[in-house]
């Protein structure tokens, strides 16, 4: 009975230890993504088109806040040069953030409030650790709106968006 109590002991010991090492991983791995996206806002406000697109994986995807802005990395550049060139970008700045990991610990998403133009946006994606740094594989930017006015923004939008709903279902 002893040697099962010990050796059961050591086992939850082990697993315990397991569990908080992996957790701690993760926490530095989320100050790492946390530090990355902050990085990313900044070379975006600071129109430094090198360092921002440089947070994106060679393949991914940028999705912006109209329906219509679906581009990989190279059209979203493209689109994008004109407003860097003229130092006419997004100043976005981190309200709150929230970090998720597979369990391998390879791929994380996020979402984030953000204070922009736009007033309160939410930027969210999907970061891959490429070559030991974590890189944007997916971000999605989506303007939120207040459940207390979303009927008056679907008044506003209605003509606009019923036009590309019919051509999207043909």
């Amino acid at each position: 009975m002893k040697k099962s109590t010990i050796f059961f002991t050591f086992i939850l010991v082990v697993l315990s230890f397991t569990t908080i090492s992996a957790q701690a991983k993760f926490e530095k791995e989320k100050t790492e993504i946390g530090t990355m996206l902050d990085g990313f806002n900044v070379a975006a406000a600071k129109a430094d088109f090198k360092t921002y697109f440089d947070y994106f994986a060679d393949e991914s995807t940028f999705i912006g806040t109209d329906a219509t802005e679906v581009w990989d990395k190279k059209a979203f550049m493209v689109w994008a040069k004109p407003h860097f060139d003229k130092k006419r970008t997004w100043n976005f700045t981190s309200l709150k953030k929230n970090i998720y990991f597979s369990k391998d610990g390879k791929l994380a998403w996020f979402d984030e409030l953000l204070d922009t133009q736009m007033k309160i946006c939410r930027g969210s994606g999907v970061v891959e650790k490429i070559n030991g740094q974590w890189k944007v594989k997916q971000y999605v930017l989506s303007v939120t709106v207040p459940n207390e006015v979303v009927d008056k923004v679907v008044v506003e939008k209605t003509p606009i968006e019923d036009v590309l709903i019919q051509k999207l279902k043909q």
